[in-house]
Order: structure tokens, then sequence, then C-alpha cells
């Protein structure tokens, strides 16, 4: 697989802390990825510096072979990066739909799409941001992204403060576009769930890659998760 993008050598933070730094990554076309690590160790910011939210002080990044280094965030979202925040910002005075609409770009992922996809935004069509459950806001938010149909997804903390129902929901969702082709970047706490939908993962620590590989293999290896995440037992137990 053709490496789609390409992270080399990357510095940056916000004002003059560092908080990612020396980083370098390539992403094949197709492959999901998952980001983990303890907090604060630069995962989220990894993924807002992709998307050009951050001060980047060395290093480049590339999607597709075009170099995004001086693209604003939504040139970049015109490029080919979707990006589902941790804060989800959607709109919370326009209906789901046109929440939708207003980022719809031509291509495979259409409001019929994300409507099956997701069947519960399609009940809630007509239903304003505001009126929206956390799960509800977190589907709306992925599905927002999809419709301007990214070559790379960016998902930061998608499972956040949901009920395990609406987690399997969206897991589900995950591995559909997995399925699809879709290359995605999965940041994520709980790290056995992240585990299981991503071919790959990689584990940050002070802003450095400490580990990269085979998330299967990572996900067999108990003692290692300890190791690189400080995950308690119940963190890491196979799922009931």
């Amino acid at each position: 697989m053709a490496d789609l993008l390409v992270i080399e050598d990357l510095r940056a933070g916000y004002r003059d802390a560092v908080v990612i730094d020396g980083l370098s990554l390539a992403l094949a076309r197709g492959e999901a990825l998952a980001l983990l690590g303890r907090n604060g160790v630069g995962k989220s910011t990894l993924l807002a510096t992709l998307m050009g939210l951050t001060r980047v002080s060395a290093g480049s990044l590339r999607l597709d072979g075009a170099d995004l280094g001086a693209l604003a965030p939504h040139q970049r979202n015109a490029r080919g990066l979707g990006y589902v925040p941790q804060e989800r910002e959607i709109f919370a005075s326009l209906t789901v739909e046109q929440n939708l609409r207003v980022a719809l770009r031509p291509g495979r992922w259409d409001l019929a799409a994300v409507y099956q996809l997701f069947p519960r935004l399609l009940e809630r069509r007509t239903n304003f941001g505001n009126q929206l459950s956390g799960g509800e806001q977190q589907m709306l938010a992925m599905g927002r992204a999809l419709v301007g149909n990214p070559s790379v997804l960016l998902l930061d903390e998608p499972l956040e403060g949901l009920s395990p129902v609406i987690m399997d929901v969206l897991l589900d969702a995950i591995k559909a576009l997995k399925a699809g082709g879709l290359t995605l970047i999965l940041v994520e706490q709980h790290a056995q769930m992240a585990l299981e939908v991503t071919d790959r993962v990689v584990v940050l620590e002070r802003g450095r890659i400490v580990h990269q590989g085979a998330s299967a293999a990572l996900l067999a290896d108990d003692v290692r998760m300890h190791q690189l995440l400080g995950l308690a037992d119940a963190d890491i137990a196979p799922a009931a």
C-alpha cells in the first residue's frame, strides 16, 4: 500500500510549549491506526497539528504527496482531511440535516450514506443540534466529517463519556468505515476497543513514538499494555 499521509521530524505545540517532538509517521492508504498513550502525551495535539491548529516549528506534513504546511485548516479539509474533534463542535442552532448539508461535498458519502450508517440521525434529522443526546451529537460530528468525503478521517476520543450501548454503535461504524477502505486515525483512551477496530497502533510518550506495531499483537500482550499505557486490569480485561 502506498503511503497516503507522511509526517517527518515534526515538532509542534502551542506558543512556546513543544508537545510533539521530532515525530515521524507514515500512514498507508486504507490503513486504520490507533493512536494511544497516557493523558497529555500529545495525541490530540498531533491531530490538531495535522489540521493546522497548532504552531509547527520543524518538520513536514504531506497528504497524497502534497505539502500541507502552508495550508489553513479549511484548505486541509478541502484537500482530504476530515476531523472529528473531542468537543464535537456541531452547530447547535441548525438541524441534523442542516449540519450535514453545510459540510457536503461530492463523493461517496452523501446524506443517504450517513443515514444508513447512523439510522438514529435519520430519525432525528429535523431536530436541532442542542436537542440531541451526547451520543447523537457524536454520530452527527462523524457524519458531518464523512460528507466532506475525506481521504483521511481523524477521530479524537469519539467514545468519551458515552454509554456502552452508544459506544458499540460507534465502534460498529468505525469497523464499517475501515472495511470500506477509509484511512483513519483513532485517538482513544479505551485502548482495547481501539485496538480491536484498527490495523496498527502507535503509542506516544512526551510527544514521541515509544511503540508501534500491529494492533492485534499489542491487544494480545497484557504486560506490554500495562507498561506502555499504565492501564488498570479493568481497562484491558476482555469484554463480557
